[in-house]
């Protein structure tokens, strides 16, 4: 499954174009579902985000895919996610965490994105929404009480479309420069390094804090 995983992570660009070239329209539906997944289930952390979205953008600069069509539907796809687990926090959250503990949902990432909340407040929202791991757990401990729905809402708003126009359109302009399409691999490998970036200084931050 590990390897499985790898390989669709660095050939993503293969893999998406074969699903377009098999299911046509039907892939807005496919990638709506994984936004919303990655987004709105808190134990599908693990799923690419941010890569996904890179290369659905370049796949529009081939016309592969409608970008006018793309990117609203992921837009919504990203917002119902951060609502669904929002609400999933707020109606069961505790109890949820305590009976999968251990298995799906990891102390530490909640312990961390608490601290997230703690030191930016209600823009965690948007900031998380460029930090894989810790966006899928943003909204779930929200939910638990960090935040007021009437701002979580707003914030969820703008974070969705910074997150999917961000990345798509980086895609869309980038993805089909020769010299990015020949080395889309490496690309790939430094988008998700980026995203990950800010927790890894965080985490350095804190050991050398608690040292």
């Amino acid at each position: 499954m590990l390897t499985a995983l790898i390989d669709l992570v660095l050939h993503l660009d293969v893999h998406l174009m074969t699903l377009v070239q098999q299911e046509g329209s039907w892939v807005y539906g496919i990638l709506f579902l994984i936004i919303f997944a990655e987004t709105g289930l808190v134990f599908a952390p693990f799923l690419p985000g941010d890569s996904l979205l890179f290369v659905a953008g370049a796949l529009c600069g081939l016309d592969a895919l409608e970008l006018h069509l793309l990117m609203p539907a992921l837009a919504l796809a990203a917002f119902s996610g951060d609502n669904t687990n929002y609400w999933t926090g707020r109606l069961i959250g505790m109890r949820l965490f305590h009976s999968v503990k251990g298995r799906f949902l990891k102390h530490e990432h909640l312990e961390k994105t608490h601290a997230f909340y703690e030191k930016h407040g209600g823009k965690t929202v948007i900031i998380a929404r460029f930090m894989p791991i810790i966006r899928t757990f943003a909204p779930f401990v929200a939910g638990i009480g960090a935040m007021r729905y009437r701002h979580f809402v707003l914030y969820s708003a703008l974070g969705s479309i910074a997150w999917i126009g961000s990345l798509t359109l980086a895609g869309y302009f980038f993805g089909n420069i020769p010299f990015v399409k020949h080395n889309l691999t490496l690309i790939i490998l430094a988008v998700i390094l980026a995203s990950f970036l800010p927790a890894l200084i965080g985490f350095m931050r804190h050991r050398l804090h608690r040292d």
